[in-house]
């Protein structure tokens, strides 16, 4: 499945390596798969559209943010 997908790193990653996620998507745009863009060969996350949408709200609003994980005791 990883084959069929198109991957993309987000823009605010630059071109200078550092932690990157590649989200891929089928050709109807679709969210289907993260990845670690150091580490394709390692495989993927496959989600559905929902849950990344769940997923990019919660990472837009803060909710894991490691100084919030610190202090609620999840890091």
């Amino acid at each position: 499945m990883s084959e069929s997908l198109k991957w993309v790193k987000a823009k605010a990653s630059g071109g200078s390596g550092g932690n990157c996620v590649e989200v891929g998507s089928t050709a109807a745009g679709a969210v289907a798969g993260i990845r670690d863009s150091k580490s394709p060969e390692r495989g993927h996350l496959a989600v559905t559209p929902q849950r990344f949408a769940v997923f990019l709200a919660g990472v837009k609003h803060g909710e894991y943010d490691l100084g919030r994980l610190e202090a609620a005791g999840h890091v």
